[in-house]
């Protein structure tokens, strides 16, 4: 790899500024509750899937001193269907520390923003470049792209040392001037250029406004990059799940343990295999028992296939268990997970 490329950041600020995207809800605020949501969310999920959610947690946690004030259930309600419920969690004890250890305020600097809960460096600098004009550097997976591409940084990210190196690479290409700003639009930018010129496969490179300075272009390799050799491990499991149906049509849900799959949500019941879920039921009558063909939920590492088992009892049948019964109009109360959610709306 050569030197840094001169002029890179002058050129995603200009490009930002004219053919970036713009009119999403949380662009073009300084407002840090507003960004730092906006990151949580975009985590790991599409735009479209956050443009739902956005607005409506907004609705229901007006600033970081409502969301402090919630219990987690709301949070979990508002939330469900998103995915990646440790989000969900973390949000909240971050907003309760804000309130609590900051008076309610953000911290200004990417160092301490960091030392909140489920804020990790990249997203930490995010909010400190958007908010306050920090000289931050991110490096989410789609700028992680972009700047190998550019720079020719063929290291293996899998090593900490190479990953490192790239840090320092991206602060070092951040702007130096007018930096209030220079760098919401470099930010930006960045992210912009990842999402849709900068793509993993077939990128649009003669619209990038790094083109004539990409070693990778150059190359005509840059699908190369970035180069990170370690896989992770995909598993499988199968469980089975208890769509318990009082006579009156309320569906049983439990709250999950706190650790562990769909931790801290409402769902229902969880086994390990058909035999545990039928003992689960002991002597109680049922009628309808019936099992439906399983199906497919993929997480990030692991391919769960689902047995749901419909059964209807009465409702002292669930007594001495932890739950409740809910009828189809109580369910949005309650956080659910995804495919409990798509299950439950198949009646």
């Amino acid at each position: 790899m050569s030197g840094l490329p001169a002029g890179f950041a002058g050129r995603v600020v200009r490009w930002q500024r004219s053919h970036g995207r713009a009119g999403l809800p949380w662009q073009g605020s300084r407002e840090p509750y507003r960004v730092w949501l906006s990151e949580i969310m975009l985590q790991q999920t599409q735009v479209s899937r956050v443009l739902e959610y956005y607005p409506r947690f907004l609705a229901r946690f007006p600033d970081v001193g409502a969301l402090a004030a919630a219990s987690l259930d709301d949070v979990y309600a508002c939330w469900s269907g998103l995915g990646y419920y440790s989000r969900a969690r973390n949000l909240h004890r971050c907003a309760q520390e804000v309130v609590a250890v900051h008076g309610g305020e953000f911290p200004r600097r990417a160092a301490l923003l960091e030392t909140l809960p489920g804020i990790g460096r990249s997203t930490a600098a995010a909010i400190a470049a958007f908010c306050f004009g920090e000289r931050a550097a991110i490096l989410d997976g789609n700028v992680k792209r972009v700047l190998t591409r550019v720079l020719g940084f063929g290291a293996d990210l899998a090593s900490v040392a190479n990953e490192r190196k790239l840090w320092e690479h991206a602060q070092d290409l951040l702007p130096r001037r007018d930096l209030q700003r220079a760098m919401p639009s470099y930010t930006q930018g960045l992210m912009d250029l990842g999402a849709t010129i900068c793509l993993p496969r077939n990128p649009s490179c003669l619209l990038c406004p790094a083109s004539s300075l990409c070693v990778a272009r150059a190359a005509g390799d840059p699908q190369q990059y970035p180069v990170k050799t370690r896989k992770l491990t995909r598993g499988s499991q199968s469980l089975w799940l208890l769509r318990a149906a009082s006579e009156e049509g309320a569906v049983w849900l439990e709250k999950r343990p706190a650790t562990g799959i769909w931790a801290g949500l409402y769902c229902l019941p969880v086994f390990d295999s058909a035999v545990a879920l039928e003992e689960s039921l002991g002597g109680h009558e049922r009628a309808g028992w019936r099992e439906d063909p399983p199906f497919l939920h993929v997480l990030t590492h692991k391919d769960l296939y689902l047995h749901p088992v419909a059964v209807r009892l009465p409702r002292q049948a669930m007594a001495g268990r932890e739950g409740t019964w809910a009828v189809r109009e109580e369910l949005g109360r309650y956080g659910v997970p995804a495919p409990v959610q798509r299950l439950l709306a198949e009646d």
